[in-house]
């Protein structure tokens, strides 16, 4: 005897919902790597379907069956065509993913070369309905020493890490390392998995040297993006984990 399918039951309520599916998924997948061509990862995933009034609920293992078939290759190169086939697996007219995810990326200390992995948090927001919507995601975290500090003080000042968070929507694919290296160019006082002593020296002088407010972070970011005619909309926020307040400074500048 066939089970009853619920899910496509009448509702009575006559209510659409926007969203609905499943959140908070841990799955390995492989993106794409610029180096090493590709890269193994994990990553959290959330994925959601519009829902017509008259059914009363989505079949949630639809959502897992699409993302397995498509886990050893998710880059925003294929966003779109795993969002239709989720529209299409679960009979829906909009469908939406977020994927989150640490990206790696082997970095050289600047005076020894000395070599370790660098972490970074990667998103890949995206949505479909008659087209696709993808944004792009980064988080990067970086040294700041504050320039008032500096200016004030007869000797010494305080310095804090720092995140800058940058979200773009962009014409056509680009390396998501490429972006980071971008960000940490504009922040000028990047940071490096494994320091020995001169390396120490030479980051610790060089933000010395280059003092930024987080208003100088996303003024900078903004400024190199705007010059990039493959970037639509982009949002940067930048945010200083304080080293002598109780606070964070924070700063965010969007593209309309």
């Amino acid at each position: 005897m066939p089970l009853k399918d619920m899910q496509s039951q009448n509702d009575h309520r006559r209510i659409e919902i926007d969203k609905v599916g499943v959140k908070g998924i841990r799955y390995p997948i492989v993106v794409l790597d610029k180096i090493n061509r590709v890269q193994n990862t994990v990553a959290t995933i959330n994925m959601y379907v519009s829902l017509p009034h008259h059914f009363k609920g989505t079949h949630m293992s639809r959502f897992i069956e699409v993302l397995n078939a498509y886990r050893h290759g998710i880059s925003t190169r294929n966003i779109a065509e795993i969002l239709i086939k989720i529209k299409e697996k679960l009979r829906s007219e909009s469908a939406h993913i977020e994927i989150s995810f640490p990206f790696f990326i082997e970095k050289q200390a600047p005076v020894t070369g000395a070599s370790s992995l660098m972490e970074y948090t990667c998103h890949l927001v995206g949505s479909h309905r008659e087209k696709l919507d993808l944004i792009v995601g980064v988080e990067v975290p970086v040294t700041t020493l504050c320039p008032c500090s500096r200016e004030i003080s007869n000797y010494g000042a305080h310095n804090q890490r720092s995140l800058v968070r940058v979200q773009g929507r962009f014409k056509k694919f680009f390396w998501i390392e490429d972006l980071i290296a971008l960000i940490e160019s504009c922040a000028v006082n990047e940071i490096y998995p494994l320091l020995k002593r001169p390396d120490e020296k030479f980051v610790t002088e060089k933000a010395y040297d280059n003092p930024m407010f987080v208003e100088d972070i996303v003024r900078s970011v903004a400024s190199r993006l705007d010059l990039d005619s493959n970037v639509t909309w982009y949002m940067i926020e930048s945010e200083n984990y304080e080293s002598i307040h109780n606070h964070s400074a924070y700063a965010l500048v969007e593209k309309q």
